[in-house]
């Protein structure tokens, strides 16, 4: 479980393919208070650490994580937001997180708004019902509220309000239009979702 305030911006040193695809990233994280087998969210995707060493750990990336992550994501030079398992009496600064993406959103726009960006994205209609104004949404792992929300003949467009500090804290600060990005529903909507779907029968 996470919350998806980010606690380093890490950057794959060496992929490597094999059965899966084995994925080495650098990380400021002290990781000998990190176990094997532990958790750690890489901009957005709850992987398991199989390796580590002084300033990078190892994870092993499947067929299925590598087919709904955002294209281009797992490799080399790639910088990933990254966010240790929550423990026990932490902070829930952000909201409830899964590390499980939902989709992947296309980047449509980005408009400075002050020191801020309004960062517009583009969802297909699966996650549309999941997308509300003032709603949460984890983008790249980033805990965001949704500020708008736009269905469309071609789906459906919503925008975040990225402060400078996010910029700057994550790779948010850099997102292009036309760039891909892991999307994760609030985890709430997901179960009403399924609620009303069984109460409708």
């Amino acid at each position: 479980m996470f919350t998806g305030i980010i606690t380093d911006v890490g950057a794959i040193r060496q992929v490597e393919r094999r059965g899966d695809v084995r994925v080495v990233v650098e990380t400021a994280f002290d990781t000998d208070t990190v176990d094997l087998g532990a958790s750690i969210a890489c901009s957005g995707v709850c992987l398991t650490v199989v390796d580590k060493g002084p300033g990078w750990f190892a994870v092993d990336v499947s067929g299925e994580t590598l087919s709904r992550t955002a294209q281009g994501q797992w490799s080399a030079g790639r910088r990933l937001n990254l966010e240790r398992a929550m423990k026990l009496g932490d902070e829930l600064g952000g909201h409830i997180v899964t590390g499980h993406v939902d989709g992947v959103a296309e980047v449509v726009g980005v408009y400075p708004e002050g020191d801020s960006k309004r960062i517009g994205f583009s969802v297909s209609r699966e996650l549309a019902p999941f997308l509300a104004p003032k709603g949460s949404v984890t983008v790249d792992g980033v805990s965001l509220t949704v500020n708008q929300v736009d269905d469309r003949d071609d789906g459906t467009h919503f925008s975040v309000n990225v402060i400078p500090h996010t910029q700057t804290a994550t790779t948010l600060g850099d997102l292009q239009p036309g760039q891909a990005v892991n999307i994760e529903i609030d985890v709430l909507a997901r179960y009403l979702q399924r609620m009303e779907h069984y109460r409708g029968r």
